[in-house]
């Protein structure tokens, strides 16, 4: 619980400055209630959206240093909250309708229904930038033959003996993105193209950029962990593409900028808790099957992404999927450890860290 004491209290301030926004906007009481509600709801709605989210941010954080780690939960929330559901809304909107950033801020604020109009009308380039990184995201993990254990081994391991193909997520992305753009007219289709084909190229180059970085090898695995910076950028373009459809999903709810950044800043926090919680409590070793569920789901979002340029799935069912596979992983986890206890006993002597972060090498674990 203590883990979420700073989100429950970061949820009170932003509830209360959407009551103070709607009795600004209108001096009236009933409308400043009503905007509290809305931004709960938001709020609720970007915590389901981003379970998966969550779980992924903390088995990439898990292997990061402490001082990377606070930088994360520090900086991180507040690109989360300011850049991704304020500023990113904004460009998009310059961008779009070909304004200055000054003119997109004012547009976001005294024009409500133009501002939804431009965002909602960017969707395909959204949906195929968003789609595509995501779905690289997916791929990759599932296309590595290295990983131990399997939660659904009759489409993981298949999926396993496609990593000994030279960049075999990038070719399978590359030909799910040739094959929906078929369903768009050309206009739109060379929106699509290109804005999914520079998501994975934005994916190759966050990639490259962690080879640069370097890092250290783990002793278990043998394979190189990102170093703190590389994990760093990596999970704020991971976070951005998952606030994709919760922008664009907050304007079935409302189109006040003010109003979405406050709900969806909600969820953004809530999922940066979920993800302390994770790593400190060490539960992603005791759920084994916590991780390949939360990247299920991330190819479930990324197809329902890029399928919506022609299919529209209501944000309600694309937050029940993902916390239904998110569920099931769980429950399959419990079941497992229950079924097979001494898969989880660790004997022998190994380094032991304590609450004071001394190391006392040589601990028996059994």
């Amino acid at each position: 619980m203590q883990a979420f004491r700073g989100s429950i209290v970061f949820t009170i301030v932003c509830l209360i400055l959407a009551g103070v926004l709607g009795y600004t906007e209108t001096g009236l009481l009933g409308p400043a209630l009503s905007m509290v509600f809305l931004a709960a709801v938001l709020g609720v709605m970007e915590t389901s959206l981003s379970l998966d989210n969550a779980v992924v941010n903390a088995s990439i954080l898990k292997d990061m240093d402490e001082k990377w780690q606070g930088r994360f939960l520090t900086w991180g929330i507040l690109i989360a909250v300011f850049g991704m559901r304020i500023v990113f809304p904004i460009l998009i909107v310059s961008f779009a309708a070909m304004v200055t950033p000054w003119e997109a801020t004012r547009i976001a604020i005294t024009d409500h229904k133009l501002y939804e109009q431009i965002v909602t009308g960017a969707h395909i380039g959204i949906s195929g930038f968003g789609g595509a990184f995501l779905m690289l995201v997916g791929l990759s993990f599932f296309f590595d033959e290295d990983r131990e254990h399997h939660w659904i081994g009759l489409i993981e391991k298949p999926l396993a003996t496609f990593a000994k193909i030279s960049f075999a997520p990038y070719i399978a992305t590359c030909a799910i993105i040739g094959g929906l753009s078929f369903m768009l007219h050309p206009a739109e289709q060379r929106t699509f193209l290109i804005a999914a084909f520079a998501g994975v190229a934005v994916y190759f180059l966050v990639q490259k950029f962690g080879d640069f970085m370097g890092g250290e090898e783990d002793a278990t695995t043998g394979k190189i962990v990102r170093s703190g910076a590389a994990s760093f950028v990596y999970l704020e373009f991971l976070d951005a593409s998952f606030s994709f459809d919760g922008v664009i999903g907050a304007f079935a709810i409302t189109n006040d900028i003010l109003l979405i950044a406050l709900g969806l800043g909600i969820g953004a926090m809530f999922v940066r808790s979920m993800t302390v919680a994770l790593v400190k409590g060490g539960h992603l070793s005791e759920f084994r099957f916590l991780e390949p569920g939360a990247f299920y789901a991330i190819v479930a979002l990324a197809v329902i992404m890029l399928i919506s340029i022609r299919v529209h799935t209501p944000e309600v069912v694309t937050g029940l999927i993902g916390a239904l596979i998110i569920g099931l992983s769980l429950w399959a986890s419990i079941r497992h450890k229950k079924l097979f206890p001494h898969e989880y006993e660790e004997e022998g002597e190994a380094d032991a860290i304590l609450p004071t972060g001394e190391v006392v090498p040589g601990t028996r674990t059994a």
